[in-house]
């Protein structure tokens, strides 16, 4: 994670206004994680442990913190404010499985580029495909794609460097969520 953090930090390095604005949040705090939840970005980086025995949920390394996006949709619904940003990256095991993709698209207030993962992943894995990404989006930031078009490049071209450097199937999966209609009905 120490590696993925300062990765992000690094993005940035050098410009005055920032190139990419990327909420990048742990699941320690949920006030916190709200509060990314409802901010507009470029990127909504959230890394925890996945967890959807019974709800999809993120759970802090310490185990002291579980917070389910059910929760969360209901705390922006009644904010009146979803899920604004062009990708979500859930960093956590097996988020982008169909529950996940379900309860996400229930806290969108729109079209988002997500990426979750099809597997029980580590540091190794998260900072191999973190680094990709982010360089892809990184090096085509402005090119006259939207923001959800460009991470969804950024997500293919970081899909087939981890293939590359690893020599093994990506446990990332990119895929395009638009809101459900319950969050149309709440947040629209």
């Amino acid at each position: 994670m120490t590696f993925v953090q300062s990765t992000l930090q690094n993005i940035n390095a050098g410009w005055e206004e920032p190139v990419v604005d990327i909420d990048f949040v742990r699941s320690r705090d949920p006030d916190t994680v709200l509060t990314a939840f409802t901010a507009s970005c470029d990127v909504l980086h959230v890394m925890a442990h996945g967890d959807h025995s019974v709800t999809p949920m993120f759970i802090s390394s310490d185990e002291k913190t579980s917070i389910s996006l059910e929760e969360l949709g209901a705390a922006a619904a009644d904010k009146g404010r979803g899920i604004s940003t062009g990708a979500i990256i859930a960093d956590g095991c097996k988020t982008g499985t169909g529950v996940w993709q379900k309860a996400v698209r229930d806290c969108l207030q729109g079209e988002v580029t997500y990426i979750g993962t099809s597997a029980i992943i580590g540091w190794h894995e998260s900072g191999v495909f973190c680094s990709a990404f982010y360089g892809a989006l990184f090096r085509n930031k402005g090119k006259g794609m939207s923001p959800t078009k460009q991470a969804r490049d950024a997500a293919v071209r970081a899909i087939e460097a981890y293939k590359l450097l690893t020599d093994r199937t990506c446990p990332y999966r990119v895929m395009t969520l638009k809101p459900s209609k319950r969050a149309q009905l709440l947040l629209g």
